[in-house]
């Protein structure tokens, strides 16, 4: 029997009233408890080894998640760990108490994980030691089976018919000790893992798509730690309203000091200074406290010395002499945004939109998001710049250059090739 079959068949788990009728589908049941119980915080060496050879000695996936303070702490780590299987159960695992948890991922080196939107996860889990090699995505298992929904919960529920409690998902994981009811819900995020990741396999089977699922896994497993952004200023909500280059460097040295106090306070940046008000700043160029205090963001609030900081962050910025002030815009390393295309290059243009045309009539008859059948950048670049040649072989080697993965060249390389023979249509005649 199943976790989920055992669940539903304790009756404690259920909502009271009698069974629907025969022709009536049965509602959701909620699920309020974890079968096992609540397992305690594993915070010490010898809790830690045993539930790692408890573990190491379970059958069959492993259900991880972790549970971040964003919002709340500078950075993405992990504030607590969950896994459940068979013939193990289930653990909560404190990583700031054991901050080590290498032991814990080369004893499961080999199993599958089993995570919902794995690349979310798999950052702070590989800052603590657990790093998988093979692994099951249930939330793009949904996406390539065609869920028009797939978080966690609408997963669970609608493949499972169980509901999930999500209460408590945005709160500050960082707090110590962890609530009774947030570790419920933390246990519970594990509990129905493996089957939902059972029952999905069989639907993504049906479908004939298991094997484009694989490749998928495989390549998220496999794939480098992402490079660190470069210009990380730039993302500050608002940016486009910033035009000049002295307002630009503004932005950045505000930007910079506010990153610089949040990792030293270990509380997230927005809690040290809103973008809104960085923009707001930018725009202005304040010449003095009197005058930044007087900007949105930074009211009476704000103390004297806080507002000092900001505003030696802002003089910083004013006294850059030209060539140091930064460029607007980044330097592209691909197609210019679409937009431009027709100006630019009105051949590109028509490729770009029956590409795009026809990419979207595949994934709705394949029944997947546009992006999960391949991703638009993919699609620009190729239009922008195709091959000399464009036939089946040439257009392929194409979109494997650009990483796209095995299923994906076959599918789409025929709709491509087609695509890249449009034309683009004469302007009439004035």
């Amino acid at each position: 029997m199943t976790d989920a079959q055992e669940t539903a068949a304790d009756s404690s788990l259920r909502t009271t009233g009698g069974a629907p009728p025969d022709d009536v589908e049965p509602a959701p049941i909620p699920l309020l408890e974890p079968r096992d119980g609540i397992p305690p915080v594993i915070t010490d060496d010898d809790s830690l080894a045993e539930m790692i050879a408890a573990f190491a000695a379970g059958t069959g996936p492993v259900a991880v998640d972790a549970e971040r303070a964003s919002g709340y702490r500078y950075g993405q780590r992990a504030y607590l760990v969950q896994l459940r299987r068979e013939g193990a159960g289930s653990a909560l695992i404190d990583p700031i108490a054991c901050p080590d948890l290498s032991g814990l991922g080369e004893a499961l080196s080999g199993v599958e994980w089993v995570l919902h939107a794995a690349t979310q996860d798999l950052p702070c889990l590989r800052e603590i030691g657990m790093v998988p090699t093979r692994l099951f995505d249930t939330e793009l298992a949904g996406r390539l089976a065609g869920f028009p929904r797939v978080g966690l919960g609408a997963m669970v529920e609608s493949v499972l018919g169980f509901v999930l409690e999500k209460g408590h998902s945005a709160v500050d994981w960082s707090t110590r000790p962890l609530p009774e009811p947030w570790l419920r819900y933390a246990a519970l995020d594990v509990e129905l893992l493996v089957d939902l990741r059972d029952a999905l396999e069989k639907e993504l089977d049906r479908q004939g798509k298991l094997d484009w699922a694989r490749q998928e896994f495989d390549a998220i497993a496999s794939a480098p730690p992402p490079e660190p952004r470069k210009d990380p200023w730039r993302r500050t909500s608002g940016m486009h309203k910033v035009r000049r280059r002295r307002q630009l460097a503004v932005v950045r040295e505000l930007w910079e000091t506010r990153d610089r106090t949040a990792q030293r306070r270990d509380i997230s940046p927005g809690k040290v200074l809103g973008d809104s008000a960085i923009v707001e700043a930018a725009l202005a160029v304040p010449a003095n406290v009197h005058a930044l205090a007087a900007l949105t963001g930074f009211g009476h609030r704000m103390g004297r010395r806080q507002l000092e900081q900001w505003q030696a962050a802002v003089d910083r910025a004013k006294a850059l002499p030209d060539s140091e002030l930064p460029q607007p815009g980044q330097p592209l390393t691909g197609p210019p945004p679409p937009r431009a295309w027709a100006e630019k290059d009105p051949e590109a243009a028509a490729r770009l939109s029956a590409a795009r045309a026809a990419v979207s009539a595949l994934a709705e008859t394949l029944n997947m998001p546009q992006e999960n059948l391949i991703t638009p950048d993919t699609v620009r670049r190729v239009c922008w710049e195709p091959p000399v040649t464009p036939d089946a072989a040439s257009v392929a080697a194409a979109l494997a250059g650009y990483g796209a993965r095995g299923w994906q060249v076959e599918q789409v390389t025929p709709v491509l090739v087609a695509a890249l023979a449009a034309k683009a249509k004469p302007k009439p005649k004035e």
